[in-house]
């Protein structure tokens, strides 16, 4: 008889893995949202896991803000392709024209706000009753409030007061017509958590996230990456930089952080000794106002 013991990146594997099998089992039309970041790249090797020697049996979808870092969008085709999965992507270019959408204007204008229009066309669009996202509940204080089942009424809506409870690993995948799901399966799991399962299994990652050199502009103390969709200003100064990304949203609202991490082995030993949460180091849009994510989460944003 086996005395094995899961370690804990075992256990944190077992317990997404199972949460993907019952995304399977439970719904009709899943889908998960891959943007070529490394909390959705890391869904997209559990859910490998969960269902080989098989394909994945949902598509990847991918909202595109079109202000997306160039090696995040080449990654995610290359991921894509690689896999034989269907990769489905939605640009919210596209819905400004067709809505006659108002686009943000300022310094670093974010389309963060507008893709809630573009996901929610594109769940009517496909009838998808489940989203697979990689929110963790260390982000964000409001993605803290987040189940693993986390339902969205007929407008994609979500209510923090209306969460079903999950005992036992029990989740209630019951849904009424017009409403979905978004699950999080690696909702238990912390950024440090993230990278050493990503060093463990040898997961691939786009270039971004070690450090490299890139003309920035320093701005009330966050590092932001020169490019066509912000407003340089005479007095910003273009600087160089040896640069990483911890999170890779736009290119408007993810500053990066000087670091001189190459491998694996130093972003892990960096991010052991940080004790700021990446969203809460250099994410801009998450600093609007102090319930700015929960705000998006009640439209409709992921």
């Amino acid at each position: 008889m086996s005395t094995h013991k899961l370690d804990y990146l075992e256990q944190l594997e077992a317990e997404s893995i199972y949460i993907m099998r019952e995304i399977a089992a439970q719904f009709e039309k899943p889908a998960l949202l891959f943007s070529g970041g490394k909390d959705s790249i890391t869904l997209v090797h559990l859910a490998k896991k969960a269902f080989a020697p098989m394909k994945i049996p949902f598509p990847l979808v991918h909202i595109d803000t079109g202000h997306n870092f160039p090696e995040a969008l080449q990654f995610r085709d290359y991921y894509a392709e690689s896999l034989g999965a269907e990769l489905i992507v939605r640009k919210v270019e596209d819905t400004i024209k067709a809505k006659n959408l108002t686009e943000p204007k300022g310094k670093f204008a974010s389309r963060n706000w507008l893709q809630t229009h573009t996901l929610l066309d594109t769940i009517e669009e496909f009838k998808f009753d489940a989203c697979i996202g990689g929110a963790r509940r260390d982000e964000e204080k409001a993605r803290a409030k987040e189940r693993f089942f986390s339902v969205r009424d007929e407008f994609g809506q979500w209510d923090p007061k209306l969460q079903r409870p999950e005992l036992w690993n029990i989740y209630n995948g019951r849904i009424n017509k017009g409403e979905n799901v978004r699950v999080f399966p690696i909702s238990n799991w912390t950024e440090l958590d993230v990278w050493n399962y990503i060093k463990r299994e040898n997961i691939q990652l786009p270039s971004i996230y070690f450090a490299h050199s890139r003309d920035v502009i320093e701005f009330e103390g966050q590092l932001i990456a020169v490019s066509d969709f912000i407003q340089i200003d005479e007095s910003d100064e273009i600087i160089n930089k040896k640069v990483r990304y911890r999170t890779v949203g736009d290119m408007t609202c993810t500053a990066a952080v000087e670091s001189s991490a190459e491998t694996l082995d130093e972003v892990v030993t960096e991010i052991t000794a940080s004790k700021i949460s990446e969203r809460g180091e250099t994410r801009i849009d998450d600093k609007v106002t102090e319930a700015a994510m929960e705000d998006r989460k009640k439209g409709g944003y992921f």
